[in-house]
């Protein structure tokens, strides 16, 4: 299916918001926008950041987040759904419930726990209602190394470490896995994720961009564009070739945005 055809599809993104308009909610219209597929909203927090760090948060009531889904689904025909920042334990439970009653939509998983800057986005109380509650309900999880070492319990200082990961993960949550990051240095030129869809490994390596103006925003996107690639009927694997390309060319063409201020390219 082009893009073009996908312009009667909806995705929706449940996340926080990013004042400096890179990651977070912004990110993810920004690709749904890029795959001419309509993008619906819930957020789950506001926060004052800019690609320098994450000033505060301010996590919305559970009761509010679930009006939000409860608005949403009432009109949309959603084809795929991206959940981001999460924010809380209340949170995590309240979006589990609902999506719970979807099982035919896609939902692509993004744990997010710590962002780039090192502000912590989820307490460690709510990492135990991810993992019980909201991953099993998932078509695909895509954390990073740190996160896939929380969610396995398992150390990954290796290429061999990141496939036992991501096949412990897929076992326990019954998803597919994408794991982001992992070169180690065994080509430190190459991006490579790590994907395990439940039967099969397929690594996914790009030639790493040198100083880029910005990668702000990246593991955002990244879940957004996989969504958006689901909700056009690509298969998994090639729904994340297909998003990481609109990443890797997202970075390519960052560009500055104020004084030493970088944001993603279209």
């Amino acid at each position: 299916m082009t893009r073009q055809e996908c312009v009667h599809r909806c995705c929706l993104t449940i996340a926080g918001s990013d004042s400096g308009g890179n990651a977070g909610v912004q990110a993810d219209l920004r690709a749904f926008h890029a795959y001419k597929v309509h993008g619906c909203t819930v957020f789950s927090a506001l926060t004052a950041q800019n690609p320098n760090g994450v000033y505060a948060i301010h996590s919305l009531p559970a009761s509010f987040v679930s009006a939000q889904l409860d608005a949403v689904f009432e009109t949309y025909s959603i084809s795929a759904i991206k959940t981001g920042m999460l924010a809380n334990s209340e949170i995590v439970e309240a979006v589990a419930e609902k999506l719970r009653s979807r099982p035919a939509i896609v939902k692509v998983v993004d744990p997010v726990m710590v962002s780039t800057s090192g502000a912590r986005l989820l307490p460690l109380d709510a990492v135990d209602v991810l993992t019980r509650k909201l991953l099993p309900l998932a078509s695909l999880i895509t954390p990073n190394i740190p996160e896939a070492e929380v969610l396995s319990g398992m150390r990954i200082d290796s290429a061999k470490a990141v496939r036992d990961a991501a096949e412990k993960l897929s076992g326990a949550f019954g998803c597919a896995v994408l794991v982001k990051g992992g070169h180690f240095k065994d080509d430190p030129s190459l991006a490579e994720d790590t994907l395990f869809d439940g039967g099969n490994f397929k690594v996914f390596s790009l030639p790493r961009i040198e100083n880029p103006v910005s990668t702000h925003g990246t593991g955002c996107t990244l879940s957004s564009a996989i969504a958006a690639e689901l909700a056009c009927g690509a298969d998994i694997a090639s729904a994340v070739e297909g998003a990481k390309k609109y990443v890797h060319n997202a970075i390519a063409a960052s560009y500055r945005a104020g004084e030493n201020c970088g944001v993603l390219g279209f």
